[in-house]
């Protein structure tokens, strides 16, 4: 299905209601203008496989702007709005986008980026700026009926690697008619947790990221409606469920941190009777979390497990976790979860190590087949670089992620770049930078550093460093801690052991035993 079906059969339903200000969008409104987009990306020369870029905060115009994107055939990349010029210059670049949308919100980088890429048509959400044009006035111009020749677009979201270069997750369009065949994701929306016309979806995350920006997309091809928080807090969230009577909503743990630490008083005062499927995933959920979500909104958590990438799944449902405590669930046929070896060998169950998906969907990372090759085994079995094991039913259990990847609130970081900028400092003779225990981000980024002189070793070097790092980092990377070590653990190769530096961390935030 498709937004452009609703137009028709339900013009005046909200395809999306704004949270904090009620702006509502209907699908007759969200077709209209999606149709004009399209057009103005075929007058820029924008042709079926092309790349648009696009940077903003949860934005009225956003769904518009990716639909039509999506059904003028072109591969959309939504930027986080939290990345510096550099970082979203590279993305640009790397996907080879002919348009890069931003809004006023962003405009400091924007104009920085802008400057730096020559040739690409500039968009500004909001009002003209510089070199941007106004992206409603362009739209304004050409018509709200559909272009000649749709055909449906897709995502190319971007994945970092152990290096924190970001790789672009490509797959293969359809080139077919618009309307033709359904969307695997769709379809496990509609048959594994009930969506339809009648759902009503709050999505409480960044829109830059591949599960708000994916499941609320399928709510539009299924008709439903989605309450679209421009930023999440955990009070307005319940108020949202209780006023529009939200019958599905996803999470990541942090999320339910931050509901579970309200006082009791606010968190009984709204009704969350019509919740009839709640999600998570993003990030590891710590057991006693969990716990308490379902016994506070009852067995209506799910959870899955998967990757930008796409190449599998898993899943469970709230019996199956009070069974399996900790697990992220079981692969459904035809795909199955494999445990191997080093050597991408099979290991037998309750045995630890990477986690390959057999039989899953296929991809490629854009500018970037080596990587691939690096993923895949030679069965064929593809890995997302994570940790765990099986229990005898077949249920995964995860126990480490990828070259110490940070998960803070949901969002993916990766150690390597933070390191690589934090030694060109002059006063830093090494550095680790590792994920330590926040209780309500479930990591932090914590840096460990070996001074040139141990005399340096204090506050005025903290300083002096988490100013040095905001100059070149985007402030979802910066360290939230910084502490000093004499020498780090380095084998005479050169090799790291950060794992003894991340679990002595861990190890300190362990319940202490009798």
């Amino acid at each position: 299905m498709h937004p452009t079906v609703f137009a028709k059969s339900s013009p005046d339903r909200p395809a999306y209601i704004m949270a904090s200000s009620g702006l509502t969008v209907t699908y007759r409104e969200l077709d209209e203008r999606s149709n004009q987009g399209a057009q103005l990306f075929r007058a820029l020369g924008l042709r079926p496989g092309d790349g648009v870029a696009i940077m903003m905060e949860n934005h009225p115009i956003y769904y518009e702007v990716l639909w039509a994107a999506q059904r003028s055939g072109l591969r959309y990349t939504a930027v986080s709005s939290r990345l510096t010029a550099g970082e979203v210059e590279y993305i640009v670049k790397d996907s080879g986008s002919k348009a890069f949308i931003a809004s006023q919100a962003m405009a400091d980088v924007a104009l920085e980026v802008a400057a730096r890429t020559p040739g690409v048509h500039l968009l500004m959400v909001d009002a003209a700026l510089g070199p941007f044009a106004s992206l409603e006035a362009e739209r304004a111009k050409h018509p709200t009926t559909p272009i000649a020749d749709e055909t449906p677009g897709g995502p190319m979201l971007y994945s970092s690697g152990t290096t924190g270069r970001p790789k672009g997750v490509r797959r293969e369009l359809s080139g077919g008619p618009l309307l033709a065949g359904a969307d695997a994701l769709t379809q496990w929306a509609r048959t594994l947790y009930g969506m339809d016309e009648e759902t009503i979806y709050l999505s409480p995350a960044p829109l830059y990221h591949a599960a708000p920006l994916g499941w609320s997309m399928n709510v539009h091809r299924l008709g439903g409606t989605v309450i679209l928080m421009e930023k999440f807090d955990p009070e307005q969230c319940l108020a949202l469920i209780e006023r529009y009577r939200v019958t599905h909503v996803q999470f990541v743990p942090t999320h339910f941190v931050r509901m579970l630490k309200l006082p009791a008083e606010v968190r009984e005062k709204y009704d969350h009777a019509s919740l009839k499927v709640v999600f998570h995933a993003a990030a590891p959920c710590p057991v006693p979390i969990k716990q308490a979500m379902i016994d506070w909104w009852g067995p209506i958590i799910h959870e899955y497990y998967a990757g930008t990438e796409g190449n599998g799944r898993t899943t469970i449902n709230s019996e199956e976790w009070l069974a399996h405590k900790g697990s992220v669930g079981r692969a459904t046929p035809p795909v199955e979860v494999k445990i191997c070896d080093e050597d991408g060998e099979p290991l037998p169950p309750r045995t630890e190590g990477l986690v390959y998906f057999a039989g899953g969907g296929k991809f490629s990372y854009h500018n970037a087949p080596e990587k691939v090759a690096e993923s895949t085994n030679k069965y064929g079995w593809t890995t997302l670089g994570d940790v765990g094991w099986l229990d005898e039913e077949g249920f995964l259990y995860l126990t480490d992620r990828k070259s110490f990847m940070i998960i803070s609130g949901g969002v993916n970081i990766y150690p390597q770049e933070i390191e690589n900028l934090l030694i060109t400092h002059p006063k830093v003779a090494d550095a680790a930078v590792i994920g330590a225990p926040d209780e309500e981000m479930g990591e932090k980024v914590v840096a460990v550093i070996q001074p040139m002189d141990w005399a340096d070793a204090g506050d005025a070097l903290r300083a002096e460093l988490t100013a040095f790092c905001r100059a070149g980092l985007s402030s979802v990377k910066l360290p939230r801690q910084i502490d000093f070590m004499q020498e780090l653990p380095r084998h005479p190769t050169g090799k790291l052991y950060k794992r003894l530096i991340r679990d002595a961390y861990w190890a300190r935030a362990q319940p202490q035993t009798a």
